[in-house]
């Protein structure tokens, strides 16, 4: 197994217990750094002042925390770089194209699990190794959709393993640690079929008909599996504006009411207010605040209000409604000085990596409601 280790020295692989326990010191220390350069993004926090509104400093900010991720970890994770790889793509018309830099780290993490062959391939199947594939993949599917208009040779070399890695049931293995990312499988079947149903012609023209099957398999995984809260049928009402026949239009209408009635009186909506407590497991629940006033009253965050907005708008939501319109407004007024959105994490309360997301889904929301033409 003395290769397979060594690939996963190159590529990254993280439990639970490693990231638990963190001091107060350490919350100190930067969000993100690249020790070789001496570059870093400074420790996320809630004191953070609020500026005017600036698209470049949040692109600037998704950019050097995707790279200083890589140049720390030599990893793809879905808080991070795995984000950037998904998201950045859609905002080329409007900032550029994204860093090429990180599309080749997603290849290079590809590349290795391709050589892997008997138990080590096997591997692949457990853990958070199916879910991470799955965000390579989707990342790639994205490249090709905005930059290149063509289904790039990775991109299908990703979804034939994305789908040789696929569980019996449907699904794609995760683990349970660190949510909303790194959580459930449910959670990671979303962006597996999301990225099967972005990849240009692929399902039509080149997919195996085995390969159709598990992406049908996917589908009823994602029908039939009751979540258990509302964050996750958000997820699958994402997925359904990818794939329409996830959800009957019926449905479709009472989610996005249920949506709705998650609104704050200020505009936002806030992620702790999509999940029940029961329905985290023990290794996902937060730790030393559980006994928080604002756990039961939660307040609006950047991560859940960029990511309703763009969901809601991707499902046909008209971006004049007035509900919308608050919402824009909230993430407007909320931008910190260092580019970023301020999001508390939801598990350890020290690196808050939900700022990156939120930055990213702020910033995409923001281009859909047309605030970044």
């Amino acid at each position: 197994m003395k290769r397979f280790s060594t690939l996963l020295m190159v590529v990254g692989v993280f439990t639970c217990s490693s990231w638990s326990g963190r001091s107060e010191e350490t919350a100190k220390n930067p969000q993100y750094q690249d020790e070789a350069t001496g570059n870093s993004i400074a420790a996320a926090s809630a004191d953070e002042e609020t500026v005017e509104f600036s698209a470049e400093k949040a692109d600037s900010y998704l950019k050097r925390g995707a790279l200083y991720w890589w140049a720390q970890k030599k990893c793809v994770t879905c808080h991070t770089n795995g984000t950037y790889g998904v998201e950045r793509p859609s905002l080329t018309p409007v900032l550029g194209e994204p860093a090429a830099e990180v599309r080749e780290h997603f290849v290079h993490v590809l590349d290795g699990f391709d050589t892997l062959e008997g138990d080590e391939r096997q591997d692949l199947k457990k853990n958070i190794r199916p879910t991470q594939i799955a965000v390579i993949t989707r990342g790639l599917v994205e490249w090709d959709e905005h930059l290149t208009g063509s289904l790039s040779d990775e991109s299908n070399r990703a979804l034939s393993l994305m789908f040789e890695v696929q569980a019996a049931d449907g699904s794609w293995s995760n683990i349970d640690c660190w949510p909303p990312f790194e959580s459930s499988m449910f959670q990671g079947t979303t962006v597996a079929v999301m990225a099967a149903a972005t990849a240009q012609g692929w399902l039509d023209e080149i997919a195996s008909e085995e390969e159709k099957g598990k992406f049908q398999n996917a589908l009823d995984y994602l029908r039939t599996t009751d979540p258990g809260h509302d964050y996750e049928r958000l997820l699958r009402l994402w997925t359904a504006t990818r794939v329409p026949s996830l959800l009957s239009d019926d449905e479709k209408k009472a989610f996005i009411e249920v949506v709705w009635n998650h609104q704050n009186q200020d505009g936002g909506w806030s992620t702790l207010d999509f999940y029940t407590l029961e329905n985290w497991s023990a290794a996902s629940r937060p730790r030393g605040w559980l006994t928080e006033a604002d756990f039961e009253d939660p307040p609006s965050d950047a991560h859940m209000t960029g990511l309703v907005i763009l969901v809601l708008i991707d499902a046909g939501v008209n971006v004049q409604d007035e509900r919308i319109e608050r919402g824009v407004d909230w993430l407007l007024a909320n931008q910190r000085e260092s580019g970023r959105w301020w999001t508390r994490s939801l598990n350890t309360d020290n690196y808050h990596f939900l700022t990156y997301s939120a930055t990213a889904y702020s910033l995409v929301a923001l281009h859909k409601a047309g605030k970044l033409d």
